[in-house]
């Protein structure tokens, strides 16, 4: 049994890395699925004969589940800092599978009248707090658990599973459409992929119960005795690195508000403003989507050589010069090809923020409020910025100005662009060199 950083370790890295990031997996395929579904399942709940009123209506019930994150993102890391990050992962998931058992149950508005909205809404309020605290709980263990030269590579496939939930739930798309015509789809088949989401929790459980623990038994003890104003997890405890919190938000923006431009937001896209067929846009959401999951620890691997500054000022740079041009030529094209390419040149600008982003987070805040920090930073830019950008793309172009979108994800992208320029530097000491050896010793002592 091998002991590292005085935590004894029953797995090797490679093994605690896939318990924690199957999790993950399944988790964002919950989450996910909602917006893959969300054209279909629209009038079963808001009972619209408009389609784009329809998406409009699931996508803010999307939205208004990221305003939960902030408070996950506060509990969970509250509880992965006092309890350990094993407890706190096991607990999210289990939250997130019964947030989709409700809506694979849940009446339509024609059965129970307006409870049906309020018991999506409750439901994906559920998943949004289950999620807020994933993030941060998964970045700080996947962080700690990785070995201190290949902490870019390890932490990267949180990303690896979080878009492969997003494949995952395409995958379940494709087979329904292939099985299912869109009105057996429309009418009840919508509900089998929320069901698998629901029934991979036990699997999941089982998982993350096996993992080891990123932190030592003394650690967890500590917390138990310390004051009300140090003890980890706490708020007042997280008062004493604002800085960092800060640098978290503002680094967090402009990710966030692309990712969620190109991955969720770009099926109702395709649809709504390219006219390309829905069947059709599965096939490129998917293919582009799988392309960018695999990249993910590619990237991570280039910071674990060159540093993590680098990369986030390719993507931030790239995000400025080239998110019009996208976004304005796909509105104009009806080309699944065309679509396809233009995606995925997006996908490959912001691969430079969603490969390293966990790793930057957490190596800014010490252990006994890494969890909290990353977990609740990240949970109100996630909530204000990424959530948000589905609707606000969709409500732009229903009023007939969709480039009024495009203006905003430059701003939000040249925003953080500011942050990795100024509040970073390259190869520079961090919380976790000084808990666990520094990433670039090597390289720094050959220079």
């Amino acid at each position: 049994m091998a002991v590292i950083d005085g935590t004894q370790r029953r797995h090797s890295v490679p093994a605690n890395i896939l318990r924690g990031s199957l999790g993950n997996l399944i988790e964002w395929y919950d989450f996910y699925v909602f917006a893959a579904f969300a054209t279909y399942f629209g009038a079963t709940f808001f009972d619209e004969a408009d389609q784009i009123s329809n998406t409009l209506n699931t996508l803010g019930v999307f939205a208004v589940g990221f305003f939960m994150r902030p408070l996950g993102g506060w509990l969970f890391g509250r509880i992965a800092d006092r309890m350990g990050r094993r407890f706190a992962l096991t607990l999210s998931v289990l939250m997130m599978a019964a947030g989709a058992l409700i809506i694979v149950l849940s009446p339509g508005r024609s059965t129970i009248g307006v409870l049906a909205p309020v018991l999506l809404l409750v439901a994906r309020l559920l998943q949004g707090l289950s999620v807020g605290g994933e993030y941060g709980s998964s970045a700080t263990y996947m962080s700690e658990v990785a070995t201190r030269n290949r902490r870019g590579f390890y932490s990267s496939f949180q990303y690896v599973t979080l878009v492969g939930g997003q494949v995952l739930a395409l995958i379940v798309q494709l087979v329904l459409q292939g099985f299912l015509t869109d009105d057996q789809l429309t009418a009840w088949g919508w509900r089998i992929a929320f069901a698998i989401g629901a029934v991979a929790a036990v699997t999941v459980l089982w998982l993350r119960r096996g993992m080891d623990e990123s932190i030592t038994p003394d650690q967890l003890e500590a917390t138990r005795l310390g004051t009300a104003a140090d003890q980890p997890g706490t708020l007042s405890a997280l008062t004493g690195h604002w800085k960092p919190f800060l640098i978290v938000f503002g680094l967090t923006m402009g990710g966030t508000t692309a990712f969620y431009t190109y991955t969720t937001y770009m099926q109702s896209f395709m649809i709504n403003t390219s006219g390309i067929p829905k069947r059709t846009v599965t096939w490129v959401n998917f293919a582009a989507l799988l392309i960018f999951m695999v990249l993910q620890p590619v990237y991570g691997a280039i910071s674990d050589r060159i540093g993590r500054k680098p990369v986030l000022i390719f993507f931030g740079v790239g995000g400025v010069v080239a998110t019009w041009p996208i976004m304005l030529t796909l509105s104009r094209t009806s080309s699944p090809v065309g679509a396809f390419f233009l995606m995925m040149v997006a996908l490959l600008i912001v691969l430079g923020y969603t490969s390293i982003n966990a790793i930057v987070k957490a190596e800014l805040f010490p252990r006994q409020v890494r969890a909290l920090g990353v977990g609740l930073a990240y949970g109100i830019a996630n909530a204000l910025f990424g959530g948000t950008a589905p609707y606000i793309g969709t409500w732009f172009a229903s009023i007939g100005h969709p480039a009024y979108f495009y203006s905003y994800v430059t701003v939000m992208i040249a925003i953080s662009l500011a942050v990795y320029i100024w509040a970073f530097r390259n190869k520079g000491a961090t919380h976790l060199d000084l808990e666990q050896g520094h990433a670039y010793a090597d390289s720094n002592a050959r220079a």
